[in-house]
């Protein structure tokens, strides 16, 4: 029974090894011109899918309570989308001196690039009990933020591939991204009492959908011999990704919880996790539209990949220590309140 309830409790993740080896047993199934057809199946119906669905799934009337949080949100934007991917690239120049393979050095920094996810920030803030209107706000943002930002960002800091014009990816990302996630939030309007009725499973759509998405994408690595990946170069990627989300969330910590911040310890907890944690869901569909032209494109996707389920098992494993220091802070700034002067 425990083991059964694990798979059930990490069926994604899971899913993730399965497709990578089963696309490195049989990847003529997923290539360009194979039996999936991924030109046409994920590269377009597959992408609006998910975005459709999540459009679907995000609760857009709930952020009018989070709106007016106004320094909140600026933090965790800026540092999602202008610190974070600038601290990655000057600490790439450091890297750029090791043996890490290039093409995951530039996969780090498609992380660095990419908004906040929609569900993994918003789940561990209500773990601990922090702001969950700001998590919820934030990720939301993020995401709508994101379709327009993350783009320019792998442009400005990894340029184009030759073969897929600036024009090109932008009108693909509109007809994808934009147009279904609209047409999501459009169905979501007048569909709002009943898929709340209902509870449908959007997070296990968009993953199952994603799975295909990642089992296409290693079927053109695995049928290319050029592409190969160094044992070495993934252990020094696992500890690069794991210090960047340590030190990032301790960095956030400090900065939200010094003297004359303004934020309450509840603030702190959604802003750790919501400018720390980084989107799987938008972030593969978006490597696919944007870099199609590169044969190196599932190694440039992998950091994103290891960083997904690294950053559920910080934030799982550091739950209890910050339930503990919010209540004691909480605790301790009703206790002055009452303390007569």
């Amino acid at each position: 029974m425990g083991l059964l309830a694990t798979i059930r409790k990490e069926w994604f993740i899971i899913g993730i090894v399965v497709v990578i080896l089963s696309a490195k047993l049989q990847p003529s199934l997923g290539v360009k011109g194979g039996l999936l057809r991924p030109e046409y199946t994920v590269s377009y119906v597959a992408v609006s899918v998910i975005f459709f669905n999540s459009g679907l799934s995000l609760k857009s009337e709930e952020l009018t309570s989070a709106v007016l949080h106004f320094r909140l949100h600026l933090l965790v934007q800026s540092f999602t989308l202008i610190f974070f991917p600038l601290a990655v690239w000057l600490l790439l120049k450091l890297l750029a001196f090791t043996a890490i393979n290039q093409w995951l050095l530039k996969g780090i920094q498609t992380v660095g690039c990419m908004p906040p996810p929609v569900s993994s920030a918003v789940i561990l803030t209500k773990a601990v009990g922090g702001n969950e209107a700001a998590a919820i706000f934030n990720s939301a943002f993020g995401s709508f933020l994101g379709i327009v930002v993350t783009p320019v960002l792998l442009l400005l800091f990894l340029g184009s591939s030759s073969s897929v014009p600036f024009s090109s990816i932008f009108s693909q990302l509109f007809m994808t991204v934009v147009v279904p996630l609209l047409l999501g939030q459009m169905c979501r309007r007048f569909l709002r009492e009943r898929l709340e009725r209902r509870k449908l499973p959007f997070g296990t759509v968009s993953s199952s959908i994603l799975l295909l998405i990642i089992y296409t994408t290693f079927c053109d690595t695995f049928s290319n011999p050029n592409v190969e990946l160094e044992p070495t170069s993934l252990l020094m990627v696992v500890i690069t990704i794991f210090s960047i989300q340590i030190s990032f969330m301790l960095l956030m910590f400090l900065f939200t919880t010094r003297s004359g911040s303004g934020f309450t310890p509840a603030d702190t907890v959604a802003i750790m996790f919501c400018s720390t944690h980084k989107s799987l869901t938008l972030g593969i569909p978006m490597l696919k539209i944007v870099f199609s032209g590169y044969q190196q494109l599932s190694v440039i996707s992998v950091p994103l990949l290891i960083y997904h389920p690294a950053q559920i098992l910080l934030g799982s494993l550091l739950v209890p220590s910050i339930k503990t220091w919010m209540t004691s802070r909480q605790k301790a700034v009703k206790l002055t309140s009452l303390t007569p002067i």
